[in-house]
């Protein structure tokens, strides 16, 4: 079972969109293998594997929706904001994709909790693709809305700080979930590993 699951992963990752400077690279391969490595029962691999390819997935629209809006030049599609909130989601993928794998690889974090990490950051993810389809919603010529570029770009700015506070949030969840180790760690002398793993608390945002 191990075997299939990995395989699917490394497919969904060989199926990323390559990059450019403003995207974050997101390389799936070491946290399929820490996935598989850390999931020792069916359940916690299925839940992180979901996880995983929740994130995959809006990592993917918000990719190709970038892509498309660097060929439109009108007011509203071609608007910072836009372009901003479609760029948040990309780092909310990496900090996701960064943290959740180096967590796989710490021993102060049994399975069930590694599963329930998981499942905290799809909820994240999954607002976070809702905001997506919000906002391609409004840019759009074709979704049937009647709205005048003032309206949208209210609605625009309305949803570049939802998508924000999503980020905050993200960034929030992966420390209060990394300080559970640095507070094991202390009290089992194993600081200077974790501290190597993740970065001192003071020059890290998470």
């Amino acid at each position: 079972m191990k075997k299939i699951l990995l395989s699917l992963l490394v497919c969904m990752g060989l199926c990323t969109y390559q990059a450019k400077a403003q995207w974050a690279v997101i390389d799936p391969s070491n946290l399929a293998q820490n996935i598989m490595t850390v999931s020792k029962t069916a359940t916690t691999a299925t839940n992180v594997i979901n996880s995983f390819k929740e994130m995959q997935k809006i990592y993917n629209q918000g990719k190709e929706y970038y892509d498309k809006l660097q060929s439109v030049h009108n007011l509203i599609k071609d608007a910072r904001k836009v372009k901003e909130t479609v760029e948040l989601v990309s780092e909310i993928s990496q900090i996701y994709s960064t943290n959740f794998n180096r967590m796989l690889t710490d021993k102060n974090f049994s399975p069930a909790e590694l599963a329930a990490i998981s499942s905290g950051y799809s909820k994240l993810l999954k607002e976070s693709g809702n905001l997506l389809a919000d906002i391609k919603n409004i840019v759009s010529a074709s979704n049937g809305l009647s709205m005048t570029d003032a309206e949208r770009m209210r609605v625009i700015d309305q949803i570049h700080g939802k998508m924000v506070e999503h980020r905050n949030l993200t960034r929030y969840f992966s420390k209060k979930s990394i300080s559970v180790s640095f507070i094991r760690s202390q009290q089992s002398g194993d600081m200077a590993r974790v501290r190597t793993l993740y970065g001192d608390p003071s020059d890290r945002y998470w």
